[in-house]
């Protein structure tokens, strides 16, 4: 599937979650949600992509949005990584791709001449009708959390 545009209603998913139990989409109505997709946990750029998320989350939560980190790690290693970097917002485990395929984020990547396939770091804002405000494609994550924060204060 290709990837969402703005002004696509986002599609539901219903996922395992370091809350406990599982968290869907739909349990967010009428806020703004910060979906960010990211290859691995532990990794230096995926910590410092959440890390700067959580750097930044009293802005966030002013302006009524919650942050979702989504990879394909199982839970039981959100919550190592949470726990090692003092996260305090949720991590989704999406270890059958359903909702990175539904966001167009599963992709063929290559490195070091080998081709994989893999999450394309990609961050999603959604307002709280539930439709794509702003898609960042290929995230490089310098600087990346207040351009979000940026993109939440316009939707």
């Amino acid at each position: 599937m290709s990837r969402l545009s703005p002004g696509d209603r986002a599609p539901d998913f219903d996922l395992p979650s370091t809350a406990g139990g599982n968290t869907r989409l739909s349990d967010f109505a009428g806020k703004k949600v910060v979906l960010y997709f990211y290859p691995k946990d532990m990794t230096s750029g995926c910590t410092a992509e959440s890390c700067a998320f959580q750097a930044s989350l009293p802005d966030f939560e002013a302006e009524n949005t919650v942050i979702l980190g989504i990879s394909k790690d199982s839970v039981a290693s959100h919550h190592k990584f949470r726990e090692k970097e003092g996260l305090t917002f949720h991590l989704l485990s999406d270890e059958d791709s359903d909702a990175c395929e539904k966001y167009g984020v599963w992709k063929e990547k290559s490195m070091y001449g080998r081709t994989n396939m893999g999450i394309e770091r990609t961050t999603f804002v959604i307002d709280e009708n539930g439709r794509v405000a702003k898609v960042f494609p290929k995230v490089k994550v310098d600087g990346h959390a207040d351009e979000v924060l940026e993109a939440v204060r316009e939707a």
